[in-house]
């Protein structure tokens, strides 16, 4: 489209989840008790963590970086998602929309490759546990985790950038409730083949660098538990890995649904479910996770419950 026949936009209005108000309502005092739930109970791990020097391992190392990761994605979607179920035009300014954007991308793609690192520290840890202390030495599992951060940051840059160099003059309006790829390349009045082919691309590179890893390790840790003798160190061994496997399940099956389905069941009403989901649900449901089918970190958490009521 021509430069002089585009309007310039100095915002975005969402459409958001629902336009009836009532439900709006109903909607706010759900998710506002899901993301207290989500800041109280990743913020509460990361200090049993730290607290407790039983938990200071590779294992809990990793669990308390993913926390802050969950923290930090809730936080670029929910606290703006409450506001405007309070508002009638639910508008965001075209920068800050490009920086939550960035954000929220950053932290999705650290949360996955972070989940792809915890599986490959399970892998060292049951298969190799005579090299464990070496192979996930405190520098190691620093890197590991830099790297994690760099991949997002890289990733979220690269698809951020391309976005916002496409033009929107023949609407503001966003059919979602965050500024997300998809429905921007859909509001968008430029050509997006080059965008959709460069998010195929990359999406496919993130789910490859940690797909792949994650199921190479956990078919060496299936091999290695059926191998064992002992029934009691089969069923020790699997509860290691039942959290993560649960975590894991639920974030990458929901990613999958998102970004590999066919382009003829594409639905951005689905899409915003699903958002809601990945971006809203999954950062309460990990801690949860890892704390109710944790020995370690149930155990943890009555040590410091109990020694609080005798201080009390």
């Amino acid at each position: 489209m021509p430069a002089e026949n585009c309007t310039v936009f100095t915002d975005f209005i969402f459409l958001g989840l629902s336009g009836r108000q009532d439900v709006q309502q109903g909607l706010f005092v759900l998710f506002l008790l899901v993301y207290g739930i989500t800041v109280i109970a990743n913020l509460g791990m990361i200090l049993l963590i730290s607290m407790d020097p039983r938990l200071h391992t590779p294992m809990y190392y990793f669990l308390s970086s993913l926390s802050f990761c969950d923290v930090c994605y809730s936080s670029t979607v929910s606290p703006k998602m409450l506001a405007d179920f309070l508002s009638v035009q639910k508008r965001i300014p075209y920068n800050l929309c490009a920086v939550q954007m960035y954000f929220c991308s950053a932290f999705g793609v650290v949360a996955c490759v972070m989940l792809s690192v915890m599986a490959y520290d399970r892998y060292v840890a049951i298969c190799n546990p005579l090299l464990y202390t070496n192979a996930m030495s405190r520098s190691i599992c620093t890197q590991l985790i830099t790297i994690a951060y760099i991949t997002g940051l890289v990733d979220s840059a690269i698809h951020t950038s391309c976005t916002f160099r496409l033009s929107f003059c023949n609407s503001n309006i966003i059919n979602h409730f965050f500024c997300d790829v998809p429905p921007l390349l859909a509001l968008s009045s430029s050509d997006t083949t080059i965008n959709e082919l460069v998010m195929f691309i990359f999406c496919s590179l993130i789910a490859g660098i940690s797909i792949i890893p994650l199921l190479l390790s956990y078919s060496y840790i299936i091999t290695t538990i059926l191998r064992m003798n002992s029934a009691q160190g089969r069923r020790k061994a699997f509860s290691t890995c039942a959290s993560h496997l649960t975590a894991v399940a639920i974030f990458f099956g929901t990613l999958l649904f998102m970004y590999f389905r066919p382009s003829s069941t594409y639905s951005l009403d689905t899409d915003k479910m699903a958002s809601v989901f990945y971006t809203v649900v999954i950062p309460m449901l990990n801690p949860l996770i890892y704390s109710l089918r944790n020995k370690d970190v149930k155990g943890a958490l009555r040590k410091v419950i109990g020694t609080k009521l005798c201080s009390g």
